[in-house]
């Protein structure tokens, strides 16, 4: 006996049942589909733009197929490990996560459907192996990464956010607002780690690389800082105070960092560096990310500053008087954007975390404690500094683990395909991998053959004259 009520399936407006939040559900939708922008097409022209003409094809495709290969293996058991029932402490149980019961219930978060969960999560474990995939364009043999996307996915990153998102063992202690830990650090690492294990770019283009069109590289990049607003806006899974603040936060962190990287490269190198905006803009997006929602405005304003200056150092300085880094070819510099950036946001949000804003955004489900500046003023130091401790924990796990189940993924592919393309292709590039060039013109300076040169008459101005 049902007393007379239907069954939701039945009632009215059972397409809406009472625990949805229209407001919600549709903001979740939005912010998934931002975050999604920034990898497809975000980062595919990024990718595709920065390298040189003869790596576009592979560096775009390396992106576009991780997006594909991640959304197959997330709904066929990597979600379940990431935020299912826990296994062990430091992973869910697989399973599927394609039943329409499952996707159409109650998310885990906020008054949405699990659908809503399920894809936003998928977005960003698509955009931290894209992102991963930076540190290995112009030689990585397409065929291992397409072996490596599915194994890093399943061995790395669901234990990551299983542990500090999921309900691991970390999961009541780490300050991690939207992935700073879980997202950019692991990404940097196991970049940084494979980058390694691939070996180096051909020895003439590590020495001369250049973007193939330096436009389209802020096209992609545009992509990547608005999709940013998804990003942040949208970890809260409700259109509340905290996502607001997240946005805006978000947002001035990034110009901040920018033009500290700008003013910067014209101090030292008395040049603007276009490319070095974009790593100024990435590192602020990176730093505020972990806590873009639980810092004042005035907070996000001194990671930015932050950001576009130690990074800076690292990449600019540190990094090319260090034999350590000088031996491993992190092509786009993926560690100091994301791995130094995202440790410095991490332990920046155990200093900057307000009180009220992280009971507002967590209530009474986690352990924080606030951050150390406030602590500080409120007489609870003790409280502050087991914070940062905590964040220092979670750096460390996320670091170890990535380091050593990325270099066992890497060496278990080795056994069966060479990680790194043959030098005959790796002189060739695109038209070696894939068959497929990026442009079809002359390109890189080459003039045409003498049988296909034209006659141009005199009367056509010099300028047009350049063209042929």
């Amino acid at each position: 006996m049902n007393n007379g009520v239907l069954p939701e399936e039945l009632q009215p407006d059972a397409g809406s049942p009472w625990w949805n939040n229209k407001a919600d559900n549709a903001w979740q939708l939005t912010a998934a589909s931002l975050v999604c922008l920034q990898s497809v097409p975000g980062l595919v022209i990024l990718y595709g733009s920065m390298v040189k003409k003869k790596w576009a094809v592979n560096s775009a495709f390396m992106a576009f197929y991780a997006f594909a290969a991640v959304l197959i293996c997330w709904v066929l058991w990597a979600h379940q490990m990431a935020f299912g029932p826990k296994l062990i402490p430091l992973m869910g149980k697989p399973n599927f996560s394609l039943g329409e019961k499952f996707l159409t219930s109650k998310s885990n978060l906020g008054r949405v459907p699990m659908a809503d969960y399920v894809f936003f999560q998928f977005a960003f474990a698509a955009i931290t192996v894209v992102l991963l995939g930076g540190s290995l364009l112009g030689r990585m043999n397409f065929y291992a990464w397409m072996i490596f996307v599915p194994l890093w996915l399943t061995f790395s990153y669901t234990i990551g956010a299983f542990t500090i998102w999921g309900g691991g063992f970390l999961d009541e202690y780490i300050i991690d607002y939207a992935g700073g830990f879980v997202i950019h650090l692991s990404s940097g690492v196991a970049g940084f780690t494979a980058a390694y294990w691939v070996g180096p770019r051909h020895s003439r283009d590590r020495q001369n690389f250049p973007p193939n069109n330096i436009i389209h590289m802020l096209g992609g990049a545009g992509f990547l800082w608005l999709g940013w607003t998804g990003f942040n806006g949208g970890s809260p899974f409700a259109v509340g105070r905290i996502a607001s603040l997240a946005v805006l936060n978000t947002h001035l962190c990034t110009a901040t960092s920018l033009l500290v990287w700008v003013s910067l490269d014209m101090i030292v190198y008395k040049k603007s560096s276009v490319i070095g905006a974009v790593q100024g803009m990435i590192t602020g997006l990176v730093c505020v990310t972990p806590g873009a929602g639980i810092v004042e405005p005035w907070g996000a304003l001194l990671m930015g500053a932050m950001s576009g200056s130690i990074p800076w150092y690292t990449m600019m300085v540190f990094h090319r008087r260090s034999i350590f880094f000088q031996s491993v070819d992190d092509t786009l510099g993926v560690f100091h954007t994301h791995a130094v950036a995202g440790i410095l946001g991490g332990i920046l949000s155990g200093v900057l975390a307000k009180p009220n804003l992280l009971n507002i955004m967590y209530c009474c489900d986690k352990k924080f404690s606030p951050g150390l500046f406030y602590s500080l003023f409120d007489g609870k130091l003790k409280l502050g500094l087991r914070q940062i401790g905590f964040q220092l924990v979670g750096a460390v796990f996320i670091t170890v683990w990535n380091a050593i189940v990325t270099s066992l993924i890497c060496i278990l592919i080795s056994r069966f395909v060479n990680l790194r393309m043959d030098e005959d292709d790796l002189e060739i590039g695109d038209d070696a991998a894939h068959g497929e060039e990026a442009y079809a013109l002359w390109g890189d300076g080459e003039n045409l053959p003498k049988t296909r040169r034209l006659r141009i008459p005199p009367r056509i101005p010099s300028m047009c004259r350049r063209l042929f």
